[in-house]
């Protein structure tokens, strides 16, 4: 099924190619899985970094700065500067965000029902692979 045959007045009915670079760009920050991990921790309030980088096991001090800088430029994430000292910063989802916290909570959730049986599924196709 195309747009094209959809009765839907929305829809274009020819693919725009700038339209498909700019989706999968906000896909690439949203598909990211440190940003999915970091969505889904400041799904419940405002975090700070160092509980951020707690929560998110394993990312490094680099890439948890990178994630939430590239978060807060799409407008999901919001930075708070309280002026004590040493000054406190904190991270919250902006509406924007909790509106995608939802599908990325239920993305998650997914993932964790699932990662025994695509984990077989891994193993079955490498003993093939190797078997070849």
């Amino acid at each position: 099924m195309t747009p094209a045959d959809s009765d839907d007045p929305d829809l274009p009915t020819q693919p725009n190619h700038n339209d498909c670079r700019g989706v999968a760009s906000i896909l690439a920050r949203v598909g990211d899985k440190w940003s999915v991990f970091v969505i889904m921790m400041l799904q419940d309030g405002p975090k700070r970094f160092n509980e951020l980088k707690r929560l998110v096991g394993g990312i490094s001090q680099r890439m948890l700065t990178l994630t939430l800088r590239g978060l807060e430029r799409d407008g999901l994430v919001t930075r708070t500067v309280f002026p004590t000292i040493p000054p406190r910063v904190d991270y919250e989802l902006t509406d924007l965000g909790r509106g995608l916290s939802q599908p990325v909570q239920a993305l998650g959730q997914w993932a964790i029902q699932h990662q025994e049986l695509i984990e077989q599924a891994r193993a079955r196709f490498d003993a093939r692979r190797d078997a070849d």
